[in-house]
């Protein structure tokens, strides 16, 4: 009875390394196909902009002057996707428009797009993971 407690702390242990390591994949590739959408949506067929949005892998730092929110570190568990950087400096007027443009979002729409997708994936492999770590 003993043996069978001490494997169920085992693999209650193991859990979390396992999804740690299983979903960062899972979160490149959800982030990499709504940065996707979002060059589908943009406004122009080539050119800076379009070629600014990125996608940032855990643990690295975005582009200086990103929207939204600027140069930050990726979290260990995140990937971040931004677009503009220090020579496009403009994508939050595009995306929100200005009292002489009107809006052409593409950043936010394709998020919506792809969220619920990358986010079912991410479930997914978790699940595998964990489904896995039988020790």
């Amino acid at each position: 009875m003993d043996d069978g407690l001490a494997r169920f702390q085992r693999r209650m242990r193991a859990i979390p390394q396992a999804a740690k390591e299983a979903v960062v994949p899972a979160l490149l590739t959800g982030a990499n196909e709504i940065a996707a959408l979002q060059r589908q949506l943009a406004p122009v067929d080539e050119g800076d902009l379009r070629d600014s949005i990125e996608v940032t892998p855990p643990g690295r730092s975005t582009p200086e002057y990103s929207q939204p929110g600027g140069s930050r570190v990726a979290g260990e568990l995140e990937a971040v996707i931004t677009v503009g950087d220090h020579t496009v400096r403009y994508p939050h007027l595009v995306e929100y428009g200005t009292s002489d443009t009107t809006a052409q979002p593409f950043f936010w729409p394709g998020f919506r797009l792809g969220r619920k997708r990358a986010a079912n994936r991410v479930k997914r492999t978790i699940g595998k993971a964990i489904r896995g770590t039988k020790k």
